[in-house]
């Protein structure tokens, strides 16, 4: 199966490690893994923030970019739900709206192509400790990826997985919500945090780059001593 890797800004920029274990982890499950370099950042951000015309360009050059893929996967439910708006984004143009549903029907979040395409439910990961995870806001309620990542933890070795008490609530990254509502976001990440330390957990899973940086951010200057792990390092551990 030929799988087209989507890597995402932050995970390109921030979290190399997450986007290597995502390759590492197709390829062992049989995966013929391609990056298309043409690649830039999906529109996400300039959209919400009502750059709508700007975001278009970034948008093409996305569908052009995977246009011969023949399925597309993201270690971002947040990102992957990007390019399922385009057909929406697109409607009513006679060029770009057949390209975008094409795209959106090849694309999947990461967890979701395991479980869902691949057939896959335990992947032979190992990881010793007590672990909760965070269920980000897009890949759960608009993506509508929910059991797919508990399903695959609950078949790794080792792991002792306790549920993250408020886990529907946001963490208050929201993309650019934390940088124009800062002082709202830091609660909101305070309340998250609590919770994680609730559950006692060594390790904060989850599978979008930004909720991870931004509650990780806050774990780190508070000085907890819990880890943060992508799900894609979870499930390439040995």
């Amino acid at each position: 199966m030929k799988v087209s890797l989507f890597a995402t800004c932050l995970v390109d920029m921030f979290q190399g490690n997450a986007g290597k274990a995502t390759v590492e982890l197709l390829e062992r499950l049989g995966c013929v893994i391609d990056f298309p370099e043409s690649q830039v950042c999906c529109g996400q951000p300039g959209f919400n923030s009502g750059y709508v015309k700007e975001s278009k360009e970034a948008m093409k050059r996305m569908i052009e970019a995977f246009e011969h893929s023949e399925y597309v996967v993201s270690p971002s439910g947040s990102c992957s739900y990007m390019f399922h708006e385009y057909p929406q984004i697109f409607k009513g143009d006679p060029v770009w709206e057949p390209k975008a549903k094409r795209l959106a029907g090849k694309t999947y979040e990461l967890t979701q192509f395991i479980v869902d395409i691949l057939k896959v439910e335990d992947v032979g990961a190992r990881l010793d400790g007590k672990a909760t995870y965070h269920t980000s806001c897009h890949m759960t309620r608009l993506l509508g990826v929910k059991e797919a990542p508990i399903k695959l933890l609950g078949n790794v070795k080792g792991l002792e997985f306790t549920e993250l008490p408020g886990k529907e609530q946001c963490c208050g990254f929201g993309g650019t919500f934390s940088v124009k509502m800062a002082q709202i976001s830091e609660q909101m990440v305070d309340e998250k945090v609590h919770h994680v330390e609730e559950t006692g957990a060594e390790f904060l899973i989850g599978a979008d780059a930004g909720c991870l940086m931004n509650i990780g951010g806050r774990i780190g200057r508070q000085g907890k001593q819990i880890k943060v792990l992508h799900i894609a390092e979870v499930l390439n551990s040995r």
